[in-house]
């Protein structure tokens, strides 16, 4: 009892200090509110209103039904564009996609002769230009079909394909965006609180006064980490409940009592790596050169930003040491696809015994410290 009295006190002083610390204040406020919500809702990966032009030297039937087709929200209203134009809006980047239908296109189209229309591509915008140009193919393909009454003998082929998208059927960026930069954010912030909170206790000689009172390393760590794992858990469950879920409105289908406790673990094992990496710096500054090389690996190649199946095998299996990796497939999991217990156990196993590693890792070169 006396141990977790004591443990309870020292959390008390941890939150009092980090309450007093108005930057990591702002910091905390600004990790969970505008870092979520500027990039899930403007870093849109895809065509999403892309900008087009069409040089309509045709003015036919068939030409208009072309321009009507590009719809919102993939591309914009497709603005008229004269022919001796088109070199010049390209070459100023006015837009992404400048479609030129060329004369007697209609007349050409019924004549069976193959009529080509120009599709340019400005393709510094990059995502855009690859998936839209072939967004305009396809299209185009099914108007043009419609049109020449092909459309019942493509029905007719021996076998078709059908697309189902589960989970997110408008394939909204977004939405995926949001919750990943939460995990990102809370693996930044798990390291950096810790780390920073040991470290200025040493820089203000805090951490010398514990040392004379009947503490043991053990109680010193298990407040640290306990009263910075609450302070981010509290944070994690607002911003996915006013920025996610209200705000940005995304669908979460999950157990939100699940993912949170999954983020506690979670920052049982990356909290513990934050004090440990805090135990080799001498200084902040030390520190954050540290983390640096650590937290960018964590975040790159979890499977958040590119998939796990993507890497080399190698890298597959070194990454499967990362609590990041396992964390970021439980949050997939757990929010987007209601995943239960029965479903995450193998993650969920896998991520308490990283956080156990580190933890007696980080406890021993804790004691060390002290020690010295």
């Amino acid at each position: 009892m006396n141990k977790l009295a004591h443990i309870w006190r020292l959390g008390l002083k941890e939150l009092t200090s980090l309450g007093h610390d108005s930057v990591l204040l702002l910091f905390l406020l600004y990790a969970f509110t505008v870092a979520i919500y500027m990039p899930a809702a403007g870093s849109v990966i895809g065509v999403h209103n892309a900008s087009v032009a069409i040089v309509d030297e045709d003015h036919s039937h068939v030409s208009r039904q072309l321009s009507e087709a590009l719809l919102p929200p993939e591309f914009q209203v497709p603005m008229p564009l004269a022919y001796n134009r088109l070199d010049q809006t390209m070459d100023g980047g006015q837009y992404t996609f400048v479609i030129n239908v060329p004369a007697n296109f209609q007349a050409d189209l019924l004549a069976g002769r193959q009529p080509t229309v120009q599709v340019n591509v400005d393709a510094t915008a990059m995502s855009q230009a690859f998936m839209g140009a072939g967004y305009i193919a396809r299209i185009f393909q099914r108007v043009l079909l419609e049109y020449s009454g092909q459309d019942a003998a493509a029905r007719n082929v021996p076998a078709t394909m059908t697309t189902r998208a589960l989970f997110n059927s408008n394939l909204e960026g977004g939405w995926f965006l949001a919750v990943i930069q939460i995990v990102n954010n809370i693996t930044i912030l798990a390291i950096v609180l810790t780390g920073t909170a040991l470290l200025r206790e040493r820089e203000h000689g805090t951490l010398d006064h514990l040392l004379v009172l009947p503490l043991t390393a053990l109680e010193i760590m298990l407040a640290k980490i306990g009263s910075n794992a609450l302070v981010v858990v509290v944070c994690t469950w607002l911003s996915l409940e006013v920025i996610v879920k209200a705000a940005l409105g995304v669908p979460l289908a999950g157990s939100m009592s699940l993912f949170l406790m999954v983020t506690a673990f979670y920052l049982f094992a990356s909290t513990a790596l934050g004090i440990f990496l805090a135990t080799l710096a001498r200084s902040t500054p030390q520190f954050g050169l540290l983390a640096i090389p650590v937290i960018i690996p964590m975040l790159l190649l979890s499977g958040g930003s590119t998939p796990l199946d993507s890497m080399p095998q190698w890298l597959q299996w070194v990454m499967q040491a990362s609590p990041s990796t396992h964390f970021v497939s439980l949050s997939a999991a757990i929010l987007f696809r209601d995943a239960g217990l029965a479903v995450v156990w193998p993650d969920l196993l896998a991520l308490i015994a990283i956080g156990l590693l580190f933890f007696v890792v980080a406890l021993m070169r804790f004691r060390k410290s002290l020690a010295s």
